[in-house]
């Protein structure tokens, strides 16, 4: 286990997140790494948040957001592959498999919001959620197969938004449809794809860079990105920030 400092901690999160004198419960979330392959290099898919944004305005990010209870309930076309839902149910916490599922279809549908794509396999669904109907609208099934579990991170205490986020990945081969007008929730408003050393020299949180650099080294060592690969786990620990594998 590799430890930061609560300094260096609060310097990595001072550009993201606000303090508060109250005790916040971290919050489900889930972002989603869309890669794609450029002969022997790796790109990854980006987007800028508008400038009003309250949360990192003007940063690159990738898409994502929080779990919605209603995730739980949206049928997939298949399952978490057995190895990521053991990844996705280790470290601290109860996360049920359950839950893992709902976690890991919220990353789905932030993409769909924020970016306009649509993962999964061509074929009739249905559901009355309200969030999904895109994937109803246009022959999509989610498909939770697709999905790499990479890492996690939970924003430290004393935040005035703190999230519990699971990092996934997937690839621009697994997207179904893609809109050309982007997502209907216009979070984003500049998609980029940049090669891993670009986006790590573009505006974006320490944190996220810090999670740039763990894909690229999983990258050179899996560059399928097989199941249950390592996952890197940050969070506060007896005020040091602390890195772990599950």
């Amino acid at each position: 286990m590799d430890g930061m400092t609560k300094a260096e901690v609060d310097r990595i999160e001072r550009s993201m997140i606000a303090h508060s004198d109250k005790p916040i419960r971290p919050r489900d979330a889930a972002t989603l790494i869309l890669l794609d392959r450029k002969g022997e290099e790796f790109l990854v898919l980006m987007g800028r948040r508008h400038a009003n944004h309250a949360f990192m305005p003007g940063k690159f990010v990738f898409p994502g957001g929080r779990t919605d209870p209603a995730d739980s309930r949206i049928p997939a076309a298949s399952a978490l592959h057995r190895d990521e839902e053991m990844k996705l149910l280790a470290g601290p916490g109860r996360t049920s498999a359950t839950r893992a599922r709902a976690i890991a279809l919220s990353a789905i549908r932030e993409t769909y919001e924020e970016a306009g794509l649509l993962i999964g396999r061509k074929g009739a669904f249905t559901t009355d959620s309200s969030d999904w109907q895109g994937f109803v609208e246009h022959g999509v099934q989610p498909c939770l197969d697709m999905l790499r579990f990479v890492a996690r991170a939970i924003t430290p205490p004393n935040r005035v938004r703190r999230f519990d986020t699971r990092f996934f990945s997937a690839w621009r081969d697994d997207v179904a449809v893609e809109l050309p007008d982007g997502g209907p929730t216009n979070e984003l408003e500049e998609l980029v794809w940049l090669p891993l050393a670009k986006a790590r020299e573009a505006e974006i949180p320490d944190i996220t860079r810090m999670i740039l650099d763990e894909l690229e080294n999983r990258l050179a060592h899996d560059p399928l990105l097989r199941p249950g690969g390592p996952v890197p786990f940050y969070r506060l620990v007896r005020n040091r920030f602390t890195r772990e594998i599950l």
